[in-house]
């Protein structure tokens, strides 16, 4: 295929997970011919994710972890609550595709290795970032001022989740503010109760649904969710969001895309010259042959870390430290989420009752501390919200149960059921230089270096995650359960990459001598580059960031198109 001026195509998008698929579906309503470059290999949306992995007595040892397996070629995914027998062939094989983890400091890096990435395995909660969020940096100092403001993203927060379909509850919140919602997901009684108790014992407390990617109202070619679960292993009826539920079929009935999955792109090349990317370099995974491709613009969608390692390593005479890199910030400024601290409470009431299926997502309490402005006893800056989960159980009894076969059953089938509402904090993580990824001299197989990382959490974040338990403890007691206990270590806290939320290392902002990327995430140095993934962001704040992902691609391919139309790129 030949585009104007001898072009492949007029856009290359490199990955096909969340802000992949969406690059391609905007782009290629738009009329433009775009390429998407996938390093996984190809998955078909409703003929059956699983494949040889079909469920239950047809997996190897029923479906339980093959654990020599898993210690050889899954030693980080397998660390994942969404990994199992059953879904593991889209997860990186770390045997075969490593990075550098006995270098710099310890980091968990989880990769989907198929069409669609990380998009099929996600948790699905979609937020939008608060006025307060985008102006956290330019308040309290801390990163560069983002060089958008709430009000610029608004419209395109609109137009992705009408797109993707995100069911929840309006709560009026300044720093959680209100989406283009479907009907909201049923409580359980308990958390009806839960609710209840928390308005009256603490006031300050919001729960509300969980806001997922997960209709509960029909989209044309999606159904409604039937609560079977579960979701990781993906949904053949395409109701929560996916690449190849959503965007790559409406991006394939354009006529305009083609997909090449196990397509692992090395570098990208520069033009000195014409100060433009003149083609991309692509080894096949499957017989290592290599090609180039060409095209008018070019957009990295391959994950924060997976476009940065592909900058950096499209180093040149022009850009010694790394692609579009001359602010020098390139890999710098990583950031991610940290979890795993929280409280649990055991509740007796509405012990004979259940709501049908597995509802494949829990409940939210948004950030109520530092909104504003600081609180007065809060000894850290930023925010942080709870993600919670609830289920019926006997876990309590259980514990104490002796013995084994038939009267070990009896007893525990006797045992009166307890509600167990766990509620787990995501806390922001403040943008630092020190924080970074880098290319080691170690090579994968493809010839491309390996990354590693340079993380520590700080001492705002230990603060921060002191009180997440703190306030986690105040909240479970105020909702009346029969006894709470805090989880979670605050001293040490959870791995940096465990949340699943790498962000920034290629960020933008409004001064080329502090940051990779413009407004549009489009590369101050490069104007044929666009880098729409977690790298571009410039601060963290602590809710899920998929959906401003998705909002900034939709409008920096807006206006992609402008500027390819104008014939400016």
């Amino acid at each position: 295929m030949k585009t104007q001026q001898n072009y492949d195509f007029d856009v290359i998008v490199v990955g096909s997970g969340i802000t992949g698929g969406w690059a391609a579906k905007e782009l290629t309503e738009k009329g433009l011919k775009v390429l998407v470059l996938e390093r996984g290999r190809d998955v078909k949306h409703g003929s059956g994710y699983l494949g040889e992995h079909a469920p239950g007595w047809k997996q190897p040892f029923n479906g339980k972890p093959d654990r020599e397996l898993e210690a050889r070629d899954y030693p980080v995914q397998s660390k994942l609550y969404a990994f199992s027998a059953a879904n593991r062939h889209f997860w990186n094989n770390d045997r075969l595709n490593p990075y550098a983890v006995d270098e710099g400091k310890p980091f968990d890096w989880f990769r989907g290795d198929v069409v669609g990435g990380r998009s099929l395995m996600w948790g699905r909660q979609s937020y939008r970032w608060s006025p307060q969020d985008f102006r956290a940096n330019a308040t309290d100092g801390h990163g560069i001022p983002w060089p958008v403001e709430y009000e610029d993203i608004a419209p395109w927060y609109s137009h992705v989740e009408k797109f993707i379909g995100v069911n929840g509850r309006k709560e009026g919140l300044a720093q959680l503010p209100d989406g283009e919602f479907q009907k909201p997901m049923e409580w359980f009684p308990i958390e009806k109760t839960i609710q209840a108790r928390l308005r009256k014992s603490a006031p300050d407390i919001t729960l509300t649904n969980a806001r997922t990617a997960i209709l509960t109202e029909d989209l044309p070619g999606r159904s409604a969710c039937h609560y079977c679960g579960p979701c990781e292993n993906g949904c053949s009826t395409g109701s929560y969001f996916s690449s190849q539920a959503s965007t790559l079929p409406a991006a394939r009935a354009t006529g305009n895309l083609t997909l090449r999955p196990d397509s692992v792109v090395e570098k990208l090349q520069y033009d000195e010259a014409t100060g433009r990317i003149s083609a991309i370099h692509v080894v096949d995974a499957q017989t290592m042959a290599r090609r180039a491709y060409t095209a008018r613009a070019y957009f990295l969608c391959a994950s924060t870390i997976g476009s940065t390692q592909l900058l950096l390593n499209s180093a040149s005479a022009a850009f010694p430290n790394g692609l579009a890199n001359r602010s020098g910030v390139l890999g710098h400024y990583l950031m991610d989420h940290f979890l795993s601290i929280g409280a649990v409470g055991m509740f007796a009431e509405h012990s004979d009752t259940y709501f049908y299926g597995n509802r494949p997502t829990g409940l939210y309490i948004p950030r109520f501390r530092n909104v504003g402005k600081r609180d007065d006893d809060a000894d850290f800056i930023r925010g942080y919200g709870y993600q919670t989960m609830i289920n019926s159980s006997n876990w309590m009894g259980q514990l104490n149960a002796k013995g084994f076969g038939a009267a070990l059953k009896n007893q525990l089938s006797a045992l009166p059921p307890t509600w167990v509402f766990y509620m787990a904090g995501f806390g922001e993580c403040l943008p630092r230089k020190s924080n970074r990824l880098y290319l080691s001299k170690k090579k994968d197989r493809f010839g491309v270096p390996q990354v590693a990382f340079d993380f520590e959490w700080g001492d705002n974040e230990r603060a921060m995650g002191k009180d997440i338990q703190k306030q986690a403890l105040r909240i479970v007691n105020a909702a009346g359960p029969a006894f709470a206990i805090p989880i979670g270590d605050t001293e040490n806290l959870s791995t940096p990459g465990a949340g699943i939320h790498e962000m920034g290392t290629a960020r933008m902002g409004d001064d080329p001598g502090e940051s990779v990327l413009n407004r549009y995430n489009q590369a101050h140095d490069v104007p044929n580059l666009f880098v729409t993934d977690g790298s571009f962001m410039t601060s963290a704040s602590c809710v899920n960031p998929s959906l401003t992902y998705m909002a900034f691609t939709a409008r920096a391919c807006d206006y992609a198109a402008q500027q390819l139309a104008a014939g400016v790129i």
